[in-house]
């Protein structure tokens, strides 16, 4: 896999570099994990660079680009603690590590202040949840619309306050390698955007690039046979660098299956109107998701990102539909801020419509007699409240499943969105790198989608990127800067 160490990695020769860099602390990536931890150090009187491969002035990461809603597993960062606490343990079965969830509980309202202090503006948005959204909002009814709002407005602001705090970003910077050494991580060193050699020498780094859902080896071996069958629902710039560099310098490795993302119109490949939004999660979420022999694959009621995932892992991704009837489509088909009806069908998304299922089942190219059937034992399981007796399980506690009666009937193609996925380095609470004995590697960081051991488990829980990369850039500046 990518994931294996490059031939040259460990202690380079940094000799050949044509440029050279001193500073206390180097971060790789200039999202918002890589700017928080930049910031703060900083100001913590830390001589700060941030090495960012893009040379683009407003260069693309899923920061920029991102939606901006501040939320602890879709729940208020207001909320107390011990309750954020107790969601992250129960969305991810167990599987988050105590002491990730305990931070990120404890210092999601604080990070946010934090942002709030730096001059980032919030407004409150129509969930419970979204109390804290990214102002100017980057929600727009279709396409990719970024430039001046949330998270392109977050960005430029953070990187005015690192240089007025001293520090500076260096664009065009790929690093590839980590400089390993005397027990610690002593430095890094790459090319620049015209390939020439350069080389750092600092007392900490931070890796801070994303995650790996843009690349495709890495996918093929821990999240779908068929890495061009998923969409690309990001800024296609998380390539897993970082996350290749820190094994190599001996760092462990989390679980890597699982990523955040959502259910978009299989024409999204073709359509830039159909990605971020709308979603048919919620659709699929009262409905049912199938394959072409018209079969349920996974429990729906899990919701979108969950479906997502397990779209990701068949054989063929781009075989599945959404089946839903005329009051489904109705309602929540219109349901949540940026709803597919009217929206998908306005942009050109593909469906099927029918008064019959077998009629539905034809046009689609869906296997009829699976389909029919398929529907008949869910419509008895839903009338009997019986739907945990499917195979597979439909669970109804955080989706109520809907019965599928009322033509005409729908049949969305769709396809696995991908946002950023959930596995990674594996980071203590103070976001200091472990190696595979669980010891801290001196002078080595990980920050934000690059790391792992918070998000994840059997269901997928999701627990938000924006707020787990304030929280660990924020506990990762604030750890450099009591070691110094």
């Amino acid at each position: 896999m990518s994931l294996k160490p490059p031939p040259t990695a460990g202690t380079v020769d940094e000799t050949m570099a044509e440029k050279r860099f001193e500073c206390d602390v180097a971060v790789i990536g200039g999202g918002i994990a890589g700017m928080v931890t930049a910031v703060r150090a900083a100001h913590a009187g830390r001589s700060v660079r941030v090495f960012e491969k893009s040379s683009d002035d407003r260069y693309l990461c899923n920061s920029r680009i991102t939606a901006g809603v501040f939320h602890c597993a879709l729940s208020s960062i207001r909320s107390e603690p011990q309750a954020l606490e107790d969601k992250i343990i129960e969305v991810t079965d167990g599987t988050a590590s105590p002491a990730l969830a305990r931070a990120v509980a404890t210092d999601a309202l604080r990070a946010v202040r934090w942002l709030q202090a730096q001059g980032i503006r919030f407004i409150s948005g129509t969930e419970s949840y979204h109390d804290f959204t990214l102002s100017p909002p980057t929600i727009t009814p279709q396409g990719r619309q970024w430039e001046g709002r949330g998270g392109d407005v977050l960005l430029r602001t953070l990187e005015a306050n690192l240089k007025r705090a001293g520090g500076s970003v260096e664009r065009g910077m790929s690093v590839r390698h980590l400089n390993v050494g005397e027990g610690r991580c002593l430095g890094l060193s790459g090319v620049d955007a015209a390939g020439a050699a350069f080389a750092v020498v600092a007392e900490s780094i931070v890796i801070a690039d994303g995650g790996f859902q843009a690349d495709p080896d890495a996918l093929r071996e821990a999240i779908t046979p068929a890495p061009e069958k998923i969409f690309q629902r990001n800024a296609r710039s998380g390539t897993g660098d970082g996350l290749r560099m820190a094994r190599a310098a001996g760092a462990a490795i989390s679980d890597l299956q699982g990523f955040y993302g959502h259910l978009l119109s299989i024409d999204a490949f073709h359509n830039e109107t159909l990605w971020p939004y709308g979603w048919l999660d919620f659709v699929a979420a009262a409905g049912i998701l199938v394959g072409r022999d018209g079969v349920r694959f996974c429990d729906e009621g899990l919701g979108g990102v969950h479906m997502a995932n397990r779209i990701a892992a068949l054989e063929d991704p781009l075989s599945c539909f959404v089946i839903a009837d005329h009051t489904i489509w109705e309602t929540r088909g219109r349901f949540n801020l940026l709803p597919p009806n009217p929206r998908l069908l306005e942009a050109g998304g593909s469906v099927f419509k029918a008064h019959t299922l077998p009629e539905l089942a034809a046009a689609a190219g869906i296997d009829a007699d699976g389909l029919v059937a398929q529907i008949a034992r869910y419509n008895e399981a839903v009338t009997n409240s019986s739907t945990q007796g499917l195979d597979p399980v439909r669970s109804a506690n955080k989706f109520a499943p809907h019965p599928i009666v009322d033509a005409q009937y729908y049949a969305f193609p769709v396809c696995a969105g991908i946002t950023y996925t959930m596995g990674g380095i594996a980071i203590d609470d103070r976001s200091r790198v472990l190696d595979t004995k669980g010891n801290a590697i001196a002078g080595l960081y990980a920050v934000g989608a690059t790391t792992g051991g918070l998000e994840g488990g059997a269901r997928t829980g999701y627990v938000g990127g924006l707020i787990k990369s304030a929280v660990t850039g924020l506990r990762a500046a604030e750890t450099i800067a009591a070691s110094a």
